[in-house]
């Protein structure tokens, strides 16, 4: 006899029961005219097919409930064990994961009916060897259900390793067992295996029930899984979203809408709150020169040392390239720019990078709400407007004031300007001659730039340079300052004017790996004398990284070229670094050579600097000889040459020809 199976899955069992019935009673009258003894055989033979497969159609339809509500991987295969003994009558029930490796090995992810220590202790393996002919590895191994294996009587389940299973099956009262693979994403990813009390259990139809059953489970992890790689992109989209992947701290979006909540709330309990914003100065060099990988190792730092200051209440975000931003939820300026210098005092120390320590340099602007701002954006960009007024003597932090954004709009747009007048060589080359003091004989002039903006008139030198430091130009600038010196000397050449013409280096310019070879390419395109170019640096800017301004310096000095020092006197360097920089001349700073007639220290100072030089072999310039009593002094103490309004202001290159015949008159 074959049943005719109609597949239901519900937890309506009566119509289920109703057509095994029907089934039977038709079949209770095919039988009617045969013997007796045949008769109740085979009754009791269809009333265990229908036992059983009430049984796979009741754990079938557990199964699915199971399913529907399923959350989690683990979760599931559990709940798919408790159901298929607890809710569908077998004594066993488990789930095998098999690991694809070179020790193709499967372990227990869920049992029930048998202990998962004992599971666990046993060594299975589904390699096709005398370890792996189990059900469950056979299921995984082939990828087809091994069905009916009776674990009391089987050969397989007679081998040594097996005893300890068969003697657990035998107390926990199962002697046949089934395993279904489970296939996920084209792969036998394990077993769901079952346990029977009846030896001979697992029949045709209830096995075709159970191997749906398997299908089922299998379709369920998968989507789990699904489920689970879509959390986790979303999560990450989520992240990528609101988070700085580099710093992982929450980024400017997200920082807005904290800070826009926190105003909310400030505005609902009527108190202040504050916005710090802090700017990387010293980043864009480290990019520059040591590469953007340890820019971001020093911002990584940095973020580092900023979370360890934190209070509770606070919130870091890093907003920009080199920026950070920092919302106090409550206080006002007081508090607020203790909180600067509590930031300030942690981001002083040098960070070590690529194998140079390097002061970071970190600016902090101060914005208030409400006093400033009462919208997130605008407090931020206030805030950020601040730092453009950071004196480093002062603490390195600044509060807004009011006017600063407008400066800040007329500061962006001249940067643009400067960089079109860059580019479309709309600069000025000045210069301010140099004279020797003994023979009052001209002896070379220092080129400066100019620039004669069309609506601004003409810009302080100060202010155009540090717009170029802001804007990144200041690599462009140094390049057109190079270019006009070397043609201007060429000129002055062809007309018979043999005057050096001295550039001043920033510390960026000095960083630039390419400096050297720049200005070796100008000699050989220009066949300037090398004796007719100077370079002048500030004593700071070689205190900032003695080593690299070292190696710098040799560079430029095995062209022939001739070194200063400008400014000296204020970068507090050591008598035994100067000894060891190439450098040919020293020039005073103004600062001391200007007071010299009233002020005596200055006077002073100004004489031992001039004994330094001379002891040390180099030659000595005052710059800001403004006036005859200077000049007098200077003379007195053997100074070698003067620089100043007394002698020339500074002038378009082209007028120092006149310049030079005139002051050859006044000299005779």
């Amino acid at each position: 006899m074959r049943l005719t199976l109609v597949r239901i899955k519900s937890t309506d069992y009566n119509e289920v029961i109703t057509i095994l019935n029907t089934e039977t009673m038709a079949y209770s009258t095919k039988v009617t005219n045969e013997d007796s003894s045949k008769s109740v055989i085979k009754n009791e033979q269809l009333l265990t097919i229908i036992k059983r497969v009430t049984r796979a159609l009741r754990t079938l339809s557990a199964g699915n409930h199971t399913l529907l509500h399923a959350s989690d991987e683990q979760e599931l295969l559990h709940d798919m064990c408790q159901a298929i003994v607890e809710k569908g009558g077998y004594r066993m029930a488990g789930v095998a994961y098999a690991e694809h490796d070179e020790n193709k090995s499967f372990h227990w992810m869920a049992s029930i009916g048998v202990d998962k220590e004992f599971l666990e202790a046993l060594r299975y393996t589904w390699a096709d060897t005398e370890m792996g002919r189990s059900a469950t590895a056979t299921a995984i191994r082939t990828g087809e259900p091994c069905v009916g294996r009776n674990i009391l009587t089987d050969p397989v389940y007679a081998a040594l390793a097996y005893v300890p299973l068969r003697e657990n099956a035998i107390k926990l009262g199962f002697a046949a067992v089934t395993a279904f693979p489970l296939h996920v994403n084209g792969q036998v990813l394990g077993a769901l295996v079952m346990g029977a009390i009846e030896p001979d259990a697992f029949d045709e139809e209830e096995v075709k029930l159970l191997s749906e059953l398997a299908n089922d489970l299998a379709y369920g992890i998968t989507n789990l899984r699904m489920r689970a790689e879509h959390q986790v992109a979303e999560a990450t989209i989520a992240r990528l979203a609101y988070y700085d992947p580099l710093t992982e701290l929450p980024n400017r979006i997200l920082m807005l809408e904290h800070l826009q909540e926190a105003i909310q709330t400030a505005k609902y309990h009527h108190h202040a709150l504050a916005v710090l914003h802090l700017n990387v100065i010293r980043l864009r060099g480290v990019n520059q020169i040591l590469g953007y990988r340890s820019g971001d190792q020093l911002l990584q730092q940095l973020a580092q040392r900023l979370m360890r200051t934190l209070k509770e209440g606070e919130f870091l975000a890093r907003v920009g390239e080199g920026e950070f931003a920092l919302i106090l939820p409550s206080g006002g300026a007081d508090y607020a720019i203790q909180a600067a210098q509590r930031l300030a005092n942690a981001l002083h120390d040098s960070v070590e990078v690529a194998g140079l320590m390097v002061d970071p340099r970190v600016s902090i602007g101060i914005a208030l709400y409400p006093g400033h701002a009462t919208e997130a954006d605008t407090l931020l960009r206030r805030a950020n407007a601040a730092t453009n007024d950071v004196c480093p003597a002062r603490g390195g932090y600044a509060l807004y004031t009011g006017g600063q954004e407008q400066e800040c709009t007329r500061r962006i747009s001249l940067m643009g300007d400067l960089r079109q007048a860059i580019e479309q060589n709309e600069l000025l080359l000045f210069c301010q001659p140099k004279v020797d003091i003994a023979s009052r004989r001209v002896c070379g002039a220092e080129a400066l730039v100019r620039w004669q903006h069309p609506i601004h008139g003409m810009l302080s030198t100060i202010e155009f340079i540090k717009l170029a430091e802001n804007a990144g130009l200041i690599t462009p600038l140094t390049h057109w300052m190079l270019d006009a010196v070397f043609s201007q000397s060429y000129a002055w050449h062809e007309a018979g004017i043999a005057q050096a013409l001295s550039v001043n280096l920033s510390a960026h310019d000095l960083y630039d790996p390419m400096l050297v070879d720049r200005i070796q390419g100008l000699f050989s395109t220009w066949n300037v004398n090398p004796e007719l170019i100077q370079f002048e640096l500030t004593e700071s800017t070689l205190m900032e990284e003695p080593l690299i301004a070292l190696e710098a310096l040799t560079k430029l000095k095995n062209l022939g070229i001739r070194l200063f020092i400008d400014d000296f006197g204020t970068g507090y360097s050591s008598l035994s670094y100067l000894q060891k920089l190439p450098v040919d001349s020293i020039k005073i700073d103004q600062s001391f050579v200007m007071p010299m007639e009233a002020d005596n220290d200055s006077a002073v100072i100004v004489r031992s600097t001039i004994e330094l030089g001379h002891n040390l072999g180099l030659e000595v310039v005052a710059e800001g000889v403004d006036s005859q009593v200077v000049w007098n002094l200077l003379t007195a103490l053997e100074c070698d040459v003067a620089q100043g309004y007394l002698i020339g202001m500074p002038m378009p290159a082209g007028q120092f020809s006149d310049w030079e015949d005139k002051w050859a008159r006044m000299s005779v």
